[in-house]
């Protein structure tokens, strides 16, 4: 992605996708680890295919949600919104890749959820982190971004541990 304004200074980059694609992945894995027992490829697609509708809904948002008048979008328009909002995908992949080689590492469908939201919990947290380094943010309002992400991956484990079967 091109991260240059028109006049040649650099605008910071916007993690915001992989935040909220790392927060999303983390309550799919959540919610189909409830489950008890789950195909890992179900899960694998599951992952991926939520976020790609996630991603659509984004770029969609992007394109039309924002603009007062209609206007017809131009094919510039929509590469640009596809290729900001694609680290909602990208987020997806980590826990997606643990699901999928789970059981070369040994681990049960349990532990291989578990894991995979971990994962998922610690993109979200390194995410939000980097995008307040990537504006220049005090160590203090970095660390305070990286709990209040860590509080939000943590409820979404403690919804999972009070609705395991």
């Amino acid at each position: 992605m091109d991260n240059h304004h028109g006049n040649g200074a650099r605008r910071p980059r916007d993690y915001t996708g992989a935040v909220y694609g790392s927060l999303l992945a983390a309550s799919v894995v959540a919610g189909a680890g409830t489950l008890g027992r789950f195909p890992r490829l179900e899960l694998v697609l599951l992952l991926l295919g939520t976020s790609v509708v996630f991603w659509a809904a984004h770029v969609h948002a992007r394109l039309f949600g924002a603009r007062t008048v209609f206007r017809s979008a131009s094919l510039a328009d929509i590469r640009r919104a596809g290729v900001e909002e694609w680290p909602i995908v990208t987020a997806a992949i980590p826990p997606a890749a643990v699901v999928a080689v789970g059981p070369l590492l040994g681990l049960e469908p349990q532990a291989t959820v578990w894991l995979a939201l971990v994962v998922a919990i610690a993109g979200q947290v390194g995410w939000a982190a980097a995008a307040a380094v990537g504006v220049g943010a005090s160590p203090r309002a970095v660390l305070g971004t990286s709990a209040v992400n860590l509080v939000l991956g943590l409820i979404i484990v403690a919804l999972k541990a009070a609705f395991h079967h």
